[in-house]
This record gives C-alpha cells, structure tokens and sequence, in this order.
C-alpha cells in the first residue's frame, strides 16, 4: 500500500496530504555502508544484523522520512552503521526531478531533544569538578531567575524535567533573538511557574536547556559550546556533536521535511505549548543557518548516528573511551539515579521514567525495546534516539528526518530498537 501510493504520487505529481517521500522500488540504491565489523566477532550472526536493518527499511517505506541512519555497536565493534534515503531534494514537496543527495553515515543531522543527553553529561561532568552542584538553586548562579517564584528550582529540578518551567517562554525561537543573550536571559528571569519546583514531571522541551546554558556561561565565563568542546568532544576526537555548526559546515548538514499528517487539536496545542512555536514553524526553522549557527543546549546538536551513538558508549564504559578518561564511573551512576518511575508526563502526555537528564529504559515500556531496564539515553522529536544498554553491551543511535508528530507508522519506529532488544541479547 506504501509503495503503491508513493508510486502514484510520483507519476501523477499530484499532493500528499499525508505528506510522504517519493520511495523507490531498490531501497540498495538509496543505502550506503560504513565499515562495519564482523558481528560473530562479538557472539552475533549476520542474520541478527539484517533483521535489524530490515525494520529500518520498513520505517523508511512508509515515506515518513526521507532518511534515516542507524549505528549498533556490540562490545565496542560497530556492527551495523548505514544510512538510507536522502539528505536533501526527496521531500514532499521538492520536485521529482529535483538534485538529490543521498544520505550517507557520514552526514550530520540536527538530533534536536537528544542533544539533551549531551547537554546532561556535561552538567554532571562540571558538578564532578566542584564548578556547580546539581543540588543548588539555579539563583545562587543566576540571582535574577529568582524572579516570580522561582528561586528553589535546583539544576537538579532542571535536569529532571520538574522546574515547573516547562514551556519556553514567548519569542525565545524567533530566529532574530537566537543570538541575543540579553533578551534570551530576561525572558528566561521573567518565566512564571505552573507548579511548585519537584511536584510534578514536565518534560521541559526547550526552556531547560536555556537555564543550563546560562548557568553554564557564568560558572566558567565561557560559552556552554566551547566547553562541551573542552571537556569531551576535542578529547575523544569527535568531529560533530556540538551545538550548532561552524558557518563552512552548514551545507553539510541534512535537512529536515515537514512530513506526516497535517496535526489536528488536541496534539497540535500540546506540541505547540511544549515548543512554543507550532511544530511545522520548528521543522522549517531548524534547516535556517540562523538555527545551525546558534546554541540550543536543549535542541541542536548535530552529529551523525556514529558519532551520537559513539557518546552513549562512552557513557556505557563509565566514562572512559579508547584510553581516554573523561568522566569519573561515580558521576555516571549518580547521574543515572531515578527521579521518577514511569509518571505521567504532563507535557508529552505520556509515562516517562527520568534521571538527572535521561530516560530510563524499563522492564516492559522502554523506548529501548523490551527487558532494557539498565538501558537510558533521550529521544529527539519522538522520532530519534541515542542509547546505551550495559545489560547487552550496546550503544546505538538511531537518527531520522522527516519530522512528523502524530502519524500511524510511529510504531515502526519503536520496533527498531524492540528488534535490536530482541538480537542483541544480554551477555
């Protein structure tokens, strides 16, 4: 049925509603390899491997997202990294005979909400170095955040999704003020409450990442980008993974597509509160140099599914990578510490279970597949994921464009990682 309405749409030219890519009959046309090592090297078979990649090109048929790019590593040995479809020129509304660039493992995509695991390690790495603590009110940094009632949400509060801050405050977005600090501090200062810091969960889409990088900026009197930089990118030989782009990189970066059904109320309001711009605004923005320029703790990185997946394994080793200690193993177990056990979110209308800045896998309802429970990482924009299962020796990311919200093969998206679950068995 797929294919069927993907081929009429590119013979007749006619408009999707349901806003979907053109998918070609040969997926091998469009799917491009790294290296990729012996998986019975590392108690697996070529099969596990396959079946893997063969969900992946189920998502991809549905049309949804123009590319998608998966990395697995087992034990350390990358077993699966590939990428299909194309970076630019396959989305809905690009021409048929528009130039296509194909999406390869090595193209760097904007990983949005992810970023926030990286934006957490970060605050747990300076928390180790005695330069802030995560148990302090985000006022003994910043005195005017104080404002409005909030002088006891801690960094903690913030890392956990449970300021009661958890819409971004108006303007915050527009791409003129990404590169005003001074409007983006007061309109942070001037945010109001819903609820009492710690009460309750709500996923905090954009407006905790900008707490965090203010706090940063004035504990170290440097941007949060240059010390992510410092601190774990230069060390462990990263090219990406930053936030934002240098300006000679920008056309290096895949795009992203508005795709998927046109979202309908309820959904359209909870997604709007939570960006605080309607999600297809966002979508567009993202692809704006302004975006790619600026620094969103909470919502540009760019990296590659390598490179995402690459930081996960660090995580996984306790903070240790290729002979390069970047982390103490404490920092990581008390940066894994539960602050919620499946609550009910009250921004993503859904039970998340949080850390001090990730989500935790589960037992049975895990983004990670079934029986992950050691498994944690952050999701980006529901539909790109970064993760590291010690239970199976795993580290994986997995990075999509095509930024729908509500659309009926979201399942298939979840059966990637509940296939790699179900392969990659614990050791």
């Amino acid at each position: 049925m797929v294919r069927r309405s993907a081929f009429l749409h590119d013979t007749l030219h006619a408009p999707d509603l349901l806003r979907r890519s053109r998918i070609p009959k040969d997926l091998a046309s469009v799917t491009t390899r790294a290296t990729e090592a012996d998986p019975a090297d590392v108690g697996l078979s070529q099969d596990n491997v396959e079946r893997v990649w063969r969900s992946v090109e189920s998502l991809y048929n549905s049309g949804i997202h123009p590319a998608l790019a998966l990395c697995v590593r087992r034990e350390g040995a990358v077993v699966l990294d590939r990428a299909i479809g194309h970076a630019s020129g396959n989305g809905p509304d690009d021409h048929p005979d528009a130039d296509k660039v194909l999406a390869t493992p090595s193209t760097p995509f904007c990983v949005f909400s992810a970023t926030k695991g990286t934006t957490a390690a970060l605050i747990h790495k300076l928390d180790e170095k005695g330069v802030l603590h995560i148990g302090d009110p985000v006022a003994e940094y910043l005195p005017e955040f104080a404002r409005n009632g909030k002088g006891g949400i801690t960094i903690g509060h913030v890392l956990s999704h449970r300021a009661g801050i958890p819409t971004a405050p108006p303007n915050t977005l527009d791409l003129d003020n990404l590169d005003d600090p001074d409007f983006l501090r007061e309109a942070m200062y001037n945010a109001r409450p819903v609820f009492r810091p710690g009460k309750r969960q709500a996923y905090h889409a954009i407006s905790g990442g900008q707490v965090l990088g203010e706090v940063v900026q004035e504990v170290t009197g440097r941007s949060i980008r240059d010390v992510l930089a410092e601190e774990f990118l230069d060390p462990l030989g990263f090219r990406w993974m930053n936030y934002g782009v240098a300006e000679a990189d920008i056309p290096l970066v895949g795009l992203n597509y508005v795709t998927g059904p046109v979202l309908l109320p309820p959904m359209r309001q909870i997604a709007t509160r939570a960006l605080g711009i309607h999600p297809d605004v966002a979508t567009r923005m993202s692809n704006d140099p302004r975006f790619l320029r600026a620094v969103l703790p909470a919502a540009n990185g760019i990296s590659t599914a390598n490179e995402l997946g690459r930081f996960y394994e660090m995580l996984r080793l306790g903070g240790e990578l290729d002979g390069v200690r970047v982390m103490e193993e404490r920092t990581i177990r008390r940066a894994l510490i539960p602050q919620s056990h499946m609550e009910m979110d009250l921004s993503l209308i859904a039970p998340v279970g949080f850390s001090y800045g990730f989500m935790l896998g589960g037992k049975y309802l895990s983004l990670y597949g079934m029986n992950t429970a050691q498994a944690f990482g952050h999701l980006g924009w529901i539909n790109i994921v970064g993760w590291a299962d010690p239970q199976r020796a795993l580290s994986a990311a997995l990075i999509t464009t095509g930024k729908a919200v509500v659309y009926p093969e979201v399942l298939r998206f979840w059966m990637i990682a509940q296939q790699i679950a179900k392969e990659f068995k614990p050791v």
